[in-house]
């Protein structure tokens, strides 16, 4: 792989990137003690990075880190540890794996101005006196689709797109009461209607691309 990345790097022109094959947790401390990395990309295996790994990346601290996990929950414990010097600016699902529970994340974090950033500690009674609640009505959705595409949606579709970004569905709109029914799929351009909604309502947040995650030498 190394040898691939090498002649891809070669053929794309690309003289800053340097490739480097073993176990993260055995060269970081290298990479570390050279203080020349100020973006950094993370894809680890479903168990999370190793936590000797993200103390080094606390004391590398490079300006963006970008996190991409298949594991959404050992993403967030790694995150929870990162916290301390980084604000997560944006988190993205992906659907890679079809008609499965599984799905990719990917996250990304600045660093932050510790001279300005100042943490608050709010308690439970504060909580509950704040609401968090953004989700628009099925209704809502449909006219907003309505008035801005001219598209009439079913409740199925708006569903269906929900269920895309992790959003919880009721029970009814999931499973069909019929043996072998066939469910129609929600067709792309209402589908993309229906994210626009789930934006405006601020249901869910799109990351049309991440620019500029290289790694410089």
């Amino acid at each position: 792989m190394i040898e691939k990345a090498r002649k891809n790097a070669e053929e794309n022109q690309i003289k800053n990137a340097r490739f480097i094959s073993g176990k993260v947790e055995n060269i970081i401390d290298k990479l570390t003690e050279e203080k020349v990395y100020n973006k950094v990309i993370l894809d680890p295996p479903r168990s999370g990075v190793e936590k000797t790994v993200l103390e080094r990346l606390l004391k590398l601290e490079p300006e963006k880190i970008g996190y991409i996990s298949c594991n959404p929950s050992t993403q967030a414990r790694d995150l929870k540890i990162l916290k301390e010097k980084y604000k997560v600016e944006k988190v993205m699902p992906i659907d890679m794996f079809a008609h499965s529970s599984h799905v990719e994340t990917v996250a990304l974090l600045s660093k932050l101005n510790t001279e300005n950033h100042l943490d608050i500690e709010i308690g439970e009674d504060e909580l509950s006196e704040i609401d968090f609640s953004k989700d628009a009505t099925y209704g809502e959705i449909k006219k907003f689709v309505l008035d801005r595409y001219g598209l009439k949606v079913s409740s199925l579709y708006i569903a269906q797109v929900k269920r895309k970004y992790g959003l919880i569905e009721r029970e009814n709109y999931n499973i069909s009461k019929k043996e072998n029914q066939r469910v129609p799929n929600c067709p792309e351009e209402k589908g993309k209607a229906i994210e626009d909604a789930l934006e405006y309502f601020g249901m869910i947040k799109k990351i049309s691309k991440i620019e500029n995650f290289k790694i410089k030498t």
